[in-house]
């Protein structure tokens, strides 16, 4: 079911979507070689339920061990966070973190630079970032929710990767995951035909291949990877359509 938001629940999506906001700056600016993922989680935490009483959106969510999903260089999603995953430089690493506050949730990703990181990492960085503006774009009202899918692969392929199409982005809100589904590509048989209103609210995350878009799971039956090894980066909002157009809840 799609559900339209009233101002007192985008207001309580807007607190949840800050906290998640912070989280992301702090780690983005600690980032750096020597650090595990153990201590993105550990940040994490603090900020989350030490400082502002709210609960990650992640931990234990169908069995998930993690407050954040820590994907280093071909990790595409769900890694495992732990101190045995050290980054060291050279590496990328994607961050994606969730917040419930007040019974709401807000979710959104990062993919950061660990030290100095080569050429084609960085133009999947700056690609897969300029997606999800060009996606979010897209989120006004009288829009279809399949000409947010179609932006994002249309930009993406011209820059040469590939979009991973087993993940989406989704509706928000009371659940992590409502509906409807937002592909990260453009097929007519299964691409959303849903027309925007103001009150939707969706979390839009496109993932960038700089090889195929083919993925597998790990034997830890969580960390998604790249079928061919080659680098991903992910980085997703909370979005709402209002009258005026999109309003990024998790704005950094």
């Amino acid at each position: 079911m799609i559900t339209i938001k009233t101002a007192r629940e985008l207001a309580l999506m807007r607190q949840a979507g800050a906290i998640v906001a912070e989280v992301l700056a702090e780690i983005r600016e600690a980032v750096s070689p020597g650090m595990t993922t153990a201590d993105l989680e550990a940040i994490a935490g603090r900020i989350i339920v030490d400082k502002h009483g709210a609960i990650p959106s992640f931990k234990g969510y169908r069995g998930f061990p993690g407050m954040v999903c820590a994907s280093v260089n071909e990790q595409i999603v769900h890694g495992i966070p732990g101190p045995n995953v050290l980054l060291k430089a050279g590496d990328i690493v994607s961050v994606d973190v969730g917040v419930i506050y007040k019974g709401y949730h807000g979710d959104a990703a990062i993919t950061v630079a660990v030290g100095e990181i080569d050429g084609e990492s960085q133009r999947l960085l700056d690609v897969t970032a300029e997606a999800l503006r060009v996606g979010i774009e897209m989120v006004r009202p009288g829009n279809w929710t399949w000409e947010i899918s179609k932006a994002i692969e249309e930009y993406v392929v011209g820059q040469h990767c590939e979009v991973v199409r087993e993940y989406t982005g989704h509706g928000i809100g009371q659940r992590m995951h409502e509906d409807p589904q937002i592909p990260n590509y453009y097929d007519p048989r299964i691409s959303g035909r849903t027309r925007l209103r103001p009150g939707m609210t969706f979390a839009l995350e496109p993932m960038v291949n700089l090889g195929g878009w083919q993925t597998r799971v790990l034997k830890d039956q969580w960390t998604v990877v790249t079928a061919d090894g080659a680098r991903s980066a992910h980085f997703e909002h909370t979005v709402a359509v209002t009258k005026n157009g999109p309003e990024i809840l998790t704005r950094l």
